[in-house]
């Protein structure tokens, strides 16, 4: 840390909401204290396809504490309802696990049990629910504008000119969120005006899917959310629970408290889809690639559309002149699914780096080696250079730091008693983004400093990114400073994901700050009292909680007496800030990922012994944050590879292992030693702060460096998601 008890932009500071957080003093959705609430039980299908001919709701209605039962028969009418959600307009079935009723009670447990009296009739129709059926009718689609199919060159061409080729599937399963916070939202009427406590990423999205599905104006939507227990992506979107709490206090005039059980969170509230990915490999045997072709097929629903955009890693990772990238929606009868945790590009880059390494073997050559022949200076596609790329000192410094060179490069060359050891790496990477936002920073007359942004709080640190931020372009402790945000009364900012909320706030409180300060030196030269009296803005500074003259810093005071001799008034200032990247602009993150595992010869349970990783990723703001957040990603990495499978009997749509029990993640006798370091390579071509997100990019090679490790160990090649112990027996 700097001197003085002053912060930078990349020291260690804790995280200033952590006292909170263990204590049990944050808040999060469903904790804050409403008088008079009722609380709300969702009743969910149990078809994956049909209409709701009726529902018996008598027994239910006469259970104790029940206030209503809302059904498609008794709901009220919206003002512009979605067909993507679930709002009780109408009596169809998509999917299994869709809310077809709330139940409004006096307490939690009176409305699961009245929850479960509602004995719903349907009508069933033919589902879709066989994948691999489904791919003549797929169809193309694109992810956030950008095209779902791109190709360049002429990638035939290349495969027949190429000496080398691999040509595999690559499966992954559907996979589901699971934050250790539920989804929950509590819902209160005033008039036509509305105030929602919500478990969100995305405060302004609530607050405008609010206004438009009650037909109300967005001021009259008042959203809070300042702490989220996990979100990873599933709270991104506004799914059917937020506006039925709403509905439901709307019809029974009450405030309605909603949180979803652990089953519930598995089809409503969106997952990670399945994705077929094929993928075929041309080079030389120098190893210079001549040709690559990903065709990747995952699920969507038969409600809305969406987009593993799996295909688009492979535009930008490797020099190769022929290049065709092409995704396809297979239509299914579950939950839509959305984005989880570096969407895609987790997905996508396991098949490319499994590929690479197969391509590697085949080959005779060493997997690194192999990357460094078609390393890519510049964008392929479109030939511009990267706004920031250092990836080879990645790759130096994490095979230095692993011990790459004394691989044995054959599989199954290295034991160690029982237990098959292996090696195996791959190359991470993840868009660089931004998008408008704002922030706003007051001088308080009792000394204290708030910076403010509509942002959220998601686990990632944004208000200590905040705090640190303004610490930094100010020059004061960071313990002066207090931080706000997870509020649509304050200036409004993005949603919190892709990994872009600090490129995105950061530029926003930084100059808000600068702007903040430039009015406080502005007072005090104004004011005849000020020892700065009479100077010119540009002599004078603001540090350490006061206003100096440059030339004598004798001639100082606090803030605090300026704002005393002015009436004791507040000096604030907001900022809105913009992407500075024109859209067309290469930037990236990159990183290098090595990773040892052992296998037992006979049982093939797996074990992560150790993991390496180095990261090119922008200027980094909090040394201690980006540690857990690198380590975070390369934790669902591991667990990609071996643990996570939501497992749905394809007969009927249903998901069997619906709970934490049976759906299985990391714990941690499953995490090995990590290693992370960043280069803390300033990218100010992004934003005036130089940083790029991190979140995300920890995940996306890390699921292939493990299967390439098992290969290593093992010889035995799987290409299915996970790797489980049968697979390799």
């Amino acid at each position: 840390m700097s001197g003085g008890g002053l912060i930078a932009i990349g020291d260690p500071l804790p995280r200033v909401d952590g006292r909170a957080k263990v204590t049990g003093s944050a808040k999060y959705a469903a904790e804050f204290p409403v008088p008079g609430i009722l609380y709300g039980s969702l009743v969910m299908s149990t078809i994956a396809s049909g209409r709701v001919l009726r529902m018996d709701t008598a027994e239910a209605e006469r259970a104790p504490g029940v206030v209503a039962v809302i059904t498609p028969a008794n709901a009220i009418r919206l003002a512009a309802p979605e067909r993507r959600i679930s709002l009780l307009q109408d009596d169809q079935v998509f999917y299994q696990n869709q809310p077809i009723a709330i139940v409004v009670a006096e307490t939690f447990e009176q409305a699961r049990y009245g929850a479960s009296l509602v004995r719903p009739q349907y009508q069933p129709s033919a589902a879709k629910l066989d994948f691999l059926a489904g791919f003549p009718n797929s169809y193309p689609f694109s992810h956030n504008g950008e095209p779902g199919d791109q190709s360049w060159g002429d990638v035939d061409a290349g495969l027949a000119a190429a000496e080398v080729k691999i040509d595999e599937v690559y499966t992954t399963p559907i996979q589901h969120h699971n934050p250790m916070e539920p989804h929950a939202t509590i819902a209160q009427w005033n008039g036509d005006h509305i105030m929602l406590h919500d478990a969100t990423q995305h405060i302004t999205g609530v607050q405008e899917k609010t206004a438009a599905i009650f037909g109300i104006p967005k001021e009259n939507v008042h959203v809070v959310s300042l702490f989220a227990g996990g979100a990873f992506g599933c709270k991104g979107q506004v799914w059917s629970h937020v506006m039925l709490a709403a509905l439901a206090a709307k019809q029974v005039k009450r405030p309605v408290k909603l949180v979803l059980d652990r089953p519930q969170l598995f089809g409503p509230v969106g997952a990670r889809p399945r994705t077929y990915q094929q993928m075929t490999l041309g080079a030389t045997r120098e190893g210079k690639l001549t040709a690559i072709r990903h065709v990747v097929h995952c699920n969507t629903s038969v409600i809305e559309d969406y987009l593993e955009s799996a295909a688009f890693p492979a535009r930008v990772m490797y020099a190769c002149p022929n290049i065709s990238t092409t995704s396809r929606l297979v239509q299914l009868n579950l939950g839509t699914p959305t984005y989880m945790r570096a969407p895609g590009v987790a997905t996508g880059t396991y098949a490319v780096e499994v590929a690479m390494d197969e391509l590697a073997y085949t080959l005779h050559m060493d997997p690194l080696e192999l990357r460094l022949r078609n390393y890519a200076d510049v964008d392929p596609h479109s030939g511009k250079p990267f706004t920031g790329k250092h990836l080879r000192e990645c790759y130096q410094m994490a095979a230095g730091r692993f011990g790459w060179p004394k691989r044995s490069s054959e599989p199954r060359s290295m034991r160690r008693g029982h237990e098959l050891i292996g090696w195996g790496m791959a190359t991470e990477t993840y868009p660089g983004k931004n998008l408008t936002a704002s922030a706003l920073v007051r001088f308080e007359p009792g000394g204290r400093i708030l910076v403010a942004a509509g942002t959220q709080e998601i686990g990632t640190g944004n208000y200590t990114v905040l705090t640190q931020i303004a610490a930094d372009v100010l020059r004061v402790p960071a313990a002066s400073i207090d931080a706000r945000l997870g509020d649509t009364d304050l200036p409004p900012a993005p949603i919190s994901a892709g990994s872009m909320s600090t490129a995105s706030i950061g530029p926003a409180v930084k100059a808000a700050s600068e702007n903040a300060r430039q009015k406080l030196i502005a007072l005090a030269v104004a004011d005849r009292s000020s020892p700065v009296h009479g100077a010119h803005p540009d002599d004078v500074e603001f540090d350490g909680g006061r206003v100096r003259l440059k030339s004598d810093p004798a001639k100082s005071e606090t803030f605090v007496a300026i704002l005393r001799r002015n009436g004791n008034q507040r000096v604030d200032a907001t900022a809105a800030t913009k992407p500075l990247l024109d859209p067309q602009t290469p930037c990236h993150s990159f990183g290098a990922i090595f990773a040892e595992v052992a296998v037992d010869a006979d049982l093939g349970m797996t074990r992560v012994r150790r993991v390496v990783a180095v990261y090119d990723a922008g200027r980094i703001v909090n040394r201690q944050m980006a540690r857990s957040q690198f380590i975070g990603g390369i934790v669902w990495g591991i667990s990609l590879a071996l643990y996570e499978n939501t497992d749905v009997d394809w007969r009927y749509g249903r998901i069997t292992n619906a709970n934490l029990a049976d759906y299985h993640v990391p714990v941690n006798a499953d995490i090995p030693e990590i290693d992370v370091q960043a280069l803390d390579i300033p990218d100010y071509q992004l934003d005036s702060i130089g940083a790029r997100g991190i979140g995300e990019i920890g995940i996306t090679g890390t699921g292939a460096a493990i299967c390439n490790a098992i290969f290593h160990a093992t010889g035995k090649r799987v290409r299915d998601l996970p790797i489980t112990p049968d697979k390799l027996v």
